[in-house]
């Protein structure tokens, strides 16, 4: 079992391998993140890991509130986790390479990372100024005919980029835009169809890409038959995601 003891940022989203994820860092512990990484090589990876939140908050409450206001805030880098945030966690996460790491004159940072490996959680340490994990890298197995699987997925997320987008609208992504290696299509299918975290995560953590896939075209004939019975629906850029407020 091949482990690595990695700074952790839980987000209230899915990070998937191979897709990009802007940051604008603004919470002092995460802050202090960005300094640790800044201190790696440029030649060198900046990793950290990304986990969905299970049970907790993004940002931690920063001024007392509901429903008792003279509550004073949390702090500290477990800050909206409780005491144990092992439990507050998606168990299965993805490792990011900060490729741009932009600290601003105020002191907050400008992020843009890549997903690279998924990872699963071990345990949590909150002693440092941020949280860190011991995580173990899971091998991404194809399984079966995965893919004839990745072609049927990219037919049926075609369709559904169409449905979604509107007859009247052009289609968001040629099929010269959309790759054909099995693993990556599914992970890009998962990161950009319009899902719950809930079920992001469910595809994210799937035993093999065979597995994911299989899921995916369950999903992709499900959603797009909903969107045709409806009325209409607004365009989604699919393939971004929005800049987390952390």
């Amino acid at each position: 079992m091949t482990t690595v003891r990695l700074p952790l940022f839980p987000l209230n989203s899915v990070l998937f391998p191979g897709l990009v994820l802007p940051l604008n860092v603004f919470e002092e512990r995460y802050r202090a993140m960005m300094r640790e990484l800044l201190k790696t090589p440029e030649d060198e990876p900046r990793r950290f890991a990304v986990v969905a939140i299970r049970d907790g908050y993004e940002v931690a409450p920063s001024a007392p509130g509901m429903p008792d206001p003279t509550a004073q805030p949390e702090r500290g880098p477990s800050a909206g986790f409780g005491p144990d945030p092992l439990k507050a966690f998606q168990q299965v996460g993805c490792v990011a390479d900060a490729a741009t790491v932009r600290e601003r004159a105020d002191g907050t940072f400008e992020v843009l990372a890549t997903g690279t490996t998924r990872v699963r959680l071990l345990s949590v340490d909150a002693s440092g100024p941020f949280l860190t994990a011991e995580l173990e890298e899971l091998p991404e197995e194809p399984g079966d005919e995965a893919g004839a699987l990745a072609q049927g997925v990219l037919r049926a997320f075609r369709q559904y980029q169409k449905r979604l987008a509107g007859a009247r609208e052009r289609s968001l992504s040629t099929g010269a835009d959309l790759p054909d290696e099995p693993s990556v299509v599914s992970y890009l299918v998962a990161a950009a169809m319009v899902l719950d975290t809930p079920t992001k995560q469910r595809l994210l953590q799937a035993p093999d890409t065979a597995s994911r896939l299989r899921d995916e075209l369950k999903l992709l004939r499900a959603e797009t038959a909903i969107i045709r019975s409806l009325p209409s629906l607004p365009a989604f850029e699919l393939t971004r995601t929005p800049t987390s407020l952390n």
